[in-house]
């Protein structure tokens, strides 16, 4: 599983090892961290070296702002009714380069398709489990009982090979996710099953660029102990080494989800400005004025930013672990 030259800094890290001569990540922690639930010393990532996104399948730069909206169609009431269809699918991701990760995925990525609809709409999803594994989909809103997506109500499990339809009201308006709830829980969710669901207010949200950021982790040696790397959208590091391009004096959105498993809390910093953070999204007007925020798993919000001034922010989580072992990276903004 395991290449040569650059992933092998990278991969050692997450088997617990670390490579004599290995070379500092973006001058992040000389001399490193420990290696959360692998022990491993020594300094972080070889700066430069790429997974292969075209094998993946997906780009975290290209699902930074994919939004599915899936298909409408008017009932005869005159009320949109909006639908998907989704895939649960067992997949082998290179999350480090060359090393492999056995991933179980919505649509064959991590994080899953970022599903939006409109507050008041009608959604129908079809579920479908291409999977080895048993399976369902969860959403967080409101929704009757047999819509949940869990274990002994509704459809419950939905067996490989098999399939449901989900079907409930958008409500309440706000940033939401969606995953899997099958047992156990923490396995399910740390293999990659989950994604977002945003639910626009009626009346919309002032124009912007708009971009989702999802916050998790991988437990590669699968001990459910710890995670060995972090990542935003599926990769670490990747924002630092493909900054997020953005704008001077533009509103930026960012849809910030946190999904990360065997760490009770993450985090969110921005240097060299502050934003407006609107919890979990359910309403419109913000309740903090930061530069950094913590989110418990599951836990999500809204952050709005404008950039002064052009050149190179870097955002990460404020836990140096966290950051060293893949989850930071760069706004690269422009006039």
């Amino acid at each position: 599983m395991l290449g040569a030259a650059g992933g092998a800094v990278l991969a050692s890290r997450a088997l617990g090892t670390a490579p004599a001569g290995a070379e500092n990540h973006a001058g992040m922690g000389q001399g490193g961290a420990m290696g959360h639930g692998g022990g491993a010393t020594g300094p972080t990532f070889r700066k430069g070296s790429r997974v292969d996104h075209r094998a993946n399948g997906f780009n975290p730069t290209e699902l930074l702002r994919d939004f599915d909206y899936g298909k409408t169609r008017r009932l005869a009431s005159g009320r949109v009714l909006r639908e998907w269809e989704v895939f649960a699918a067992d997949k082998e991701i290179e999350v480090a380069p060359g090393m492999k990760f056995p991933a179980w995925t919505f649509d064959g990525r991590i994080p899953g398709p970022t599903l939006r609809c409109r507050e008041g709409e009608r959604l129908r999803l079809r579920f479908v489990n291409g999977s080895a594994h048993p399976h369902t989909m969860h959403f967080h809103g409101i929704h009757p009982s047999e819509m949940d997506g869990v274990p002994g109500q509704g459809a419950g499990l939905i067996q490989p090979g098999q399939s449901t339809t989900y079907e409930f009201d958008a409500e309440p308006f706000g940033l939401h996710l969606y995953h899997c709830h099958a047992g156990p829980l923490a396995e399910h969710i740390a293999r990659g099953m989950y994604g977002t669901f945003i639910v626009d207010p009626r009346q919309g949200r002032p124009d912007a660029d708009e971009m989702v950021m999802v916050m998790h982790g991988y437990n590669t040696n699968f001990d459910a102990e710890g995670n060995q790397l972090y990542a935003v959208n599926g990769i670490p590091f990747h924002y630092n080494d493909e900054p997020v391009r953005v704008k001077r004096g533009e509103l930026v959105r960012i849809y910030l989800v946190n999904v990360l498993e065997y760490d009770p809390i993450n985090s969110f910093h921005l240097h060299g400005n502050f934003f407006n953070y609107f919890p979990t999204g359910t309403s419109l007007q913000p309740v903090q004025l930061t530069d950094t925020i913590a989110q418990v798993q599951g836990e999500r919000g809204i952050c709005e930013v404008r950039f002064p001034s052009p050149g190179q922010f870097m955002f990460h989580a404020h836990k140096t672990e966290f950051a060293e072992l893949g989850w930071m990276g760069h706004f690269e903004v422009s006039s």
